[in-house]
């Protein structure tokens, strides 16, 4: 843990108490000037933090303000990720993948407070204001373990649906195979990016993207965005640390199911989760749509589906609509 962060996570233990300089120097192992060093770049991140002659530093305030320090302080699995922060990418994906080509390591983390061209699933764009959202990705190098890194996207969703109960205090549903809903909007997207090697088949890397709406913009969605997308909260702004404890929860939870994909402890919260399961819904196809209804999720995360017609159909991807009971 960097100096940086293990003073972040000094200051939020002792939140009610002042720590003298020469302390926190002992603590830490550094000079006094390499404290004030790290203080000063807590301050810059947006973290209140005072300072009294002879008493020392406190944390004050911490607001929203996404930083690695901030991410990091709040995992419980530390040593598993590298994070980084940018104020704005493309989409977390592209850039990560490009990283992971250059050989960054498994459990690097991009997150960024802004998306100019963040991407959805078949080729949709991921509207990213900054500061109103989580928008990150996680590098996975699964290997050999091809088979199972098909329900890497299944168990992020149960594992972003956990944190954001966690921290947010909201339920949310499934919409197969890769949507986070509240009250028929979506409030989160998953996205699965993998690169193999073409000789031996493995899976060389793949980028899980996980973008989550956390606050209201001031000026709202955009047409067309605010009839199926929705915040966490009508709030404008953040709680304290939220987005930072919203990143943290959900990568502690992936990483769990990450280490033992193949037992899939998740299914059974990822179906009781689903909003499909039981419903009406279209099937949407190149050549249209096709009224089916939503019977079963098998073990390899699929849909089983039967069309108007009785023939069961077996979904391995593809897009889903639930169909209103009125229509």
């Amino acid at each position: 843990m960097s100096v940086k962060n293990h003073l972040l996570k000094l200051l939020e233990e002792n939140r009610n108490a002042y720590l003298s300089g020469g302390e926190l120097a002992k603590q830490l192992s550094v000079s006094r000037n390499a404290v004030w060093k790290a203080v000063e770049s807590l301050r810059l991140d947006g973290y209140g933090i005072s300072a009294v002659t002879n008493r020392g530093y406190r944390l004050e305030t911490r607001g929203d303000a996404l930083t690695a320090a901030g991410i990091e302080g709040n995992l419980r699995n530390s040593g598993v990720f590298r994070v980084e922060i940018r104020k704005t990418v493309t989409s977390t994906n592209t850039v990560l993948k490009e990283l992971a080509a250059g050989g960054a390591p498994e459990g690097y983390v991009l997150a960024a407070e802004e998306q100019t061209a963040g991407k959805g699933r078949l080729g949709r764009g991921f509207f990213s204001p900054a500061g109103h959202g989580v928008y990150f990705s996680i590098l996975l190098r699964p290997g050999p373990n091809t088979n199972e890194a098909a329900l890497i996207t299944s168990a992020a969703a149960v594992a972003t649906a956990r944190a954001i109960e966690g921290v947010m205090g909201v339920s949310v549903g499934v919409k197969w195979v890769n949507d986070l809903f509240i009250g028929g909007k979506k409030v989160c997207g998953i996205l699965t990016e993998a690169s193999f090697d073409m000789e031996s088949g493995f899976m060389e890397s793949a980028v899980l993207g996980i973008g989550v709406n956390v606050t209201k913009p001031e000026g709202g969605y955009p047409e067309g965005v605010g009839s199926v997308a929705a915040p966490l909260t009508d709030r404008h702004s953040g709680g304290e640390a939220e987005r930072c404890r919203l990143i943290a929860a959900t990568l502690d939870n992936f990483w769990e199911f990450y280490g033992d994909l193949s037992s899939r402890r998740f299914l059974d919260e990822y179906r009781e989760r689903s909003i499909v399961l039981g419903r009406d819904i279209y099937v949407l196809k190149q050549d249209g749509k096709k009224r089916a209804r939503a019977l079963a999720i098998d073990d390899k995360c699929e849909l089983i589906v039967r069309y108007e017609n009785g023939e069961t159909a077996t979904l391995r991807s593809g897009e889903v609509s639930i169909i209103p009971m009125d229509e």
